[in-house]
């Protein structure tokens, strides 16, 4: 892809997340903390051109690393790797994805990783909508490093500039986002 290509992608989904996933008001956040805004990245990662830039400018960004796999915590990773695993495969440079839960099931197969098999040694990158804190990244991160999975970093639409970077720094994981909360002029 060429650089300006890439920059079109993304000032196109810069639009999509000023327009559609931003609100402001006042907010709980997961980490517990309030807000004055909100920034819901499943509202562009579920629509048909937000899955598209995406996917897209995170295959790009990954462009050239030995990477087995990409997943990230449910449910902001959802439609994350289900669009980079389709666009993957037509770019004929398919990816296996994966999803971490909180929990391993209490049924079925009793798994706490959804997709194809992970095996011990493989090199996988985190993924996932916004980063506050970075908890559910690290706390997936944990889930693959009992399997003996080697996760490279995290990749995140936006980091909120709130304790992620350092919290996943920490955690031996290097955060990289494709926009910072100040890209939204917030």
């Amino acid at each position: 892809m060429e650089k300006e290509e890439l920059k079109e992608l993304k000032v196109k989904l810069l639009e999509l997340l000023n327009k559609e996933a931003l609100k402001r008001g006042k907010f709980t956040l997961s980490s517990g903390k309030t807000s004055t805004y909100y920034l819901d990245g499943r509202i562009i990662t579920l629509t048909p051109e937000g899955a598209y830039l995406v996917a897209n400018i995170i295959l790009e960004l990954i462009n050239g690393r030995k990477v087995d796999a990409i997943g990230g915590p449910t449910l902001g990773a959802d439609p994350i790797v289900g669009a980079i695993a389709a666009i993957s495969h037509i770019k004929k440079i398919p990816l296996k994805t994966f999803i971490v839960r909180k929990l391993a099931k209490e049924h079925g197969m009793q798994r706490q990783i959804e997709g194809p098999a992970l095996k011990q040694g493989d090199s996988v990158i985190l993924v996932d909508d916004v980063a506050t804190t970075g908890k559910s990244l690290i706390e997936a991160k944990e889930a693959l490093d009992k399997m003996g999975v080697n996760v490279l970093e995290a990749v995140v639409i936006v980091d909120r500039g709130e304790g992620a970077e350092e919290n996943l720094s920490k955690s031996g994981l290097k955060l990289e986002s494709i926009f910072t909360i100040e890209d939204l002029g917030v």
